[in-house]
């Protein structure tokens, strides 16, 4: 099997169990209908889990494309692969919200609520700050990045470190998800995004695509930091690229405090 292929399958086993477990618990009649949040994360941790254990060996499992860019800014991935990586995990994420979407047919009619349908593809927050949610994003990717590399570098019973990396997963999204709904991942949120805009959904509404840059730049974002803050850790390693990037997100971060100490003052 090709890198290509590996990671297509791999993304869509990800949005399949993913997705899966969004619809099972939001879309009316279903037999898991309002099991709640952490049935959610779970879902989204075994779905990561098994999704590694499927192409690991054959791709690295990247199935992110913050993963991949935070690789490739480290010099631990080459550049001329990642434009390869990020379209099979664009397509894998298209098909992983296309079989959710066949598999829970007969609900979509019965569902009122258009965002509710939304939710089951693609991320939105709570409350809509723009800036606030972009820097949520970044928070959780980093978390995530940084946590997959301090992972990485321990050695654990073989076969367990992609149970381990779904036991991160369902952490980021028990302890951060509340916000913006934890994309981390512009693959498992454009993706599905995208199945939405194009499938005949009953009664959808839109695909909310103002929103859509920000489980796609956040993530990048944070997971590249927390490749380059690893390297500054464990290798002292500090390149031009660390600082372009501290810039940006100290930007960020200045953006969503000034622009809730508005908000608040506001109110």
């Amino acid at each position: 099997m090709s890198h290509f292929l590996a990671e297509l399958i791999g993304t869509a086993i990800l949005v399949l169990f993913g997705d899966g477990v969004v619809a099972g618990v939001v879309l009316k009649g279903t037999k898991s209908e309002n099991s709640g949040w952490i049935v959610i994360t779970v879902g989204w941790g075994l779905g990561v889990a098994l999704a590694i254990y499927g192409v690991g060996s054959i791709s690295g499992a990247h199935l992110n494309p913050a993963v991949t860019l935070a690789f490739a800014a480290q010099g631990a991935f080459p550049w001329a692969d990642v434009p390869m990586y990020i379209l099979a995990q664009l397509l894998g994420g298209l098909i992983g919200g296309t079989l959710v979407w066949m598999h829970y047919l007969p609900h979509w009619k019965n569902t009122d609520n258009p965002s509710t349908k939304l939710a089951v593809f693609c991320t939105g927050p709570a409350i809509r700050s723009k800036w606030a949610n972009l820097l949520s994003e970044i928070i959780g990717t980093f978390v995530l990045v940084s946590g997959l590399l301090f992972i990485g570098a321990n050695k654990f019973t073989e076969g367990l470190n992609p149970l381990i990396v779904g036991f991160l997963i369902i952490a980021i999204g028990v302890s951060m998800g509340g916000t913006t709904g934890y994309a981390i991942n512009p693959a498992r949120d454009l993706g599905p995004r995208l199945a939405h805009f194009l499938l005949p959904i009953a009664g959808k509404g839109k695909s909310d695509w103002a929103y859509s840059w920000i489980p796609v730049a956040g993530p990048i974002l944070g997971g590249v930091y927390g490749a380059l803050i690893y390297d500054v850790i464990m290798n002292k390693t500090i390149t031009w690229l660390f600082w372009c990037v501290t810039l940006m997100i100290v930007l960020a971060v200045y953006a969503a405090i000034a622009g809730q100490l508005k908000a608040d003052k506001i109110k």
